[in-house]
């Protein structure tokens, strides 16, 4: 039995695949060890996002032949995908663009066994088929489950369509019978993933009916959290389900990556901010107390002074909960690339503006619960005083320490809201 590795970079969706892919090595009787150990086998599972992004990918691989020049290295994801000379990395064994990821584990063994190299990086530029990993034990509370690969909104800062392909969604009775092993192994909190998780779509069933199969056949399952959807994914009918149904969680995350109408065009983005303000109001007209985060990229080419202060007057305008903030990065094989590009230092001041602002929403969102009660699911931490949890609107919540609730929904009284941490009192 072989000692694995795992070096994980990027986003959600390659947490779930790696863990997709950890599973099944566990299921064959490998261990999996910390990945700066000296270990058999690498996976080393890529990220392309940004340059930076390449560069860091790269150098993980490089990491890992150092930690044992004689181990595997299994090199998969973005990184391959995107990279014209990939099949160059001399350091890599093993080398699987973004529609192949499962064959991991079988040509890992295989290169134990015959040391031969193997690459298959396929064009997804066509590619249609949904590749269906499955991952059903997670380390958190809150279980993850990927329903769609792909997108094609070709953002012009963005280089993910050409990494991911087109979109492609899981079957509906696949994502079921997933869901059903993960509520059997007790997690009673399901996270959505994806590249463009609102465009899911499997046998005519749209997101709004794969909710609805999930809440008549998984009861088991208590909170749907939707993750980060694009704006013009929420349509009638899962606002709908919001305001008739407790199921989805009272958070949800909104890309709108600027406040102005003349760098969402230049973004490519496909809405402005009146529509984007529109679908907002629709959404607190359902859920009032609905928390809503975003992100924003600063620093856009073109983005003057005044482009960055219309942003920052549409943020407080809608009192986002909370801001994930980017300074753009180039992307080489973007658009965007080619446009001129803002300094670094006015990139550096805009997000600091930014992540202060971020600090004051989130105190003064979380501050309107003080004295109410809201639904949190507890998390295990050891040696801790407390225990701690979110709530269905994303608070992450302290309460005295008593095993009996851990992983378990409790409604909790916030008691007190301070910058650092918010205090409540289990219900019995």
């Amino acid at each position: 039995m072989a000692d694995i590795a795992f070096i994980t970079l990027g986003c959600k969706v390659n947490t779930y695949e790696s863990n997709a892919i950890m599973d099944k090595f566990i299921a064959l009787g490998h261990k999996i060890v910390d990945a700066n150990s000296v270990a058999d086998v690498y996976i080393i599972n890529t990220c392309a996002v940004t340059n930076m992004a390449d560069r860091k990918s790269r150098k993980m691989i490089r990491h890992a032949r150092r930690l044992n020049p004689n181990a595997c290295i299994c090199a998969m994801g973005c990184f391959i995908q995107t990279n014209k000379d990939a099949i160059n990395i001399s350091e890599a064994d093993i080398l699987l663009g973004n529609s192949n990821k499962g064959l991991a584990v079988e040509k890992v063994l295989e290169f134990l066994e015959n040391h031969k190299r193997f690459v298959e990086i396929k064009d997804l530029s066509k590619e249609k088929s949904y590749e269906n990993l499955r991952a059903t034990e997670f380390d958190q509370t809150r279980a993850f489950i990927k329903i769609e690969d792909g997108c094609q909104n070709f953002c012009s800062y963005c280089i993910i369509p050409y990494a991911r392909g087109m979109v492609r969604s899981k079957p509906i009775d696949e994502c079921i019978s997933e869901i059903k092993e993960i509520a059997s192994n007790g997690y009673l909190e399901l996270v959505f993933t994806g590249i463009d998780t609102g465009k899911y779509y499997s046998n005519g069933a749209r997101l709004s009916d794969l909710i609805k199969r999930i809440k008549k056949e998984v009861p088991e399952i208590k909170r749907i959290r939707l993750s980060s959807v694009e704006i013009n994914s929420i349509d009638d009918e899962i606002i709908k389900l919001m305001k008739d149904d407790e199921l989805i969680a009272d958070q949800i995350h909104l890309p709108i990556q600027s406040g102005c109408d003349k760098i969402l065009k230049l973004m490519n983005r496909h809405y402005d901010v009146k529509a984007f303000e529109e679908h907002i109001r629709k959404i607190r007209e359902a859920r009032p107390d609905i928390s809503i985060s975003t992100d924003v990229i600063v620093g856009f080419p073109y983005e003057t002074d005044e482009d960055f202060n219309e942003t920052v007057e549409t943020i407080k305008r809608i009192g986002f909960s909370e801001l994930n903030v980017f300074p753009y990065s180039k992307r080489e094989g973007t658009p965007a690339a080619k446009m001129p590009q803002v300094a670094d230092d006015i990139k550096k001041k805009r997000v600091q503006i930014l992540l202060d602002l971020s600090k004051q929403l989130s105190l003064d969102y979380a501050k309107r619960f003080k004295g109410k009660v809201v639904s949190v699911i507890f998390e295990n931490h050891p040696g801790k005083s407390f225990i701690k949890g979110h709530s269905s609107n994303y608070l992450f919540v302290e309460a005295r320490y008593d095993e009996k609730y851990i992983h378990k929904m409790c409604d909790v009284k916030i008691i007190d809201v301070g910058t650092n941490a918010i205090f409540g009192e289990i219900i019995e």
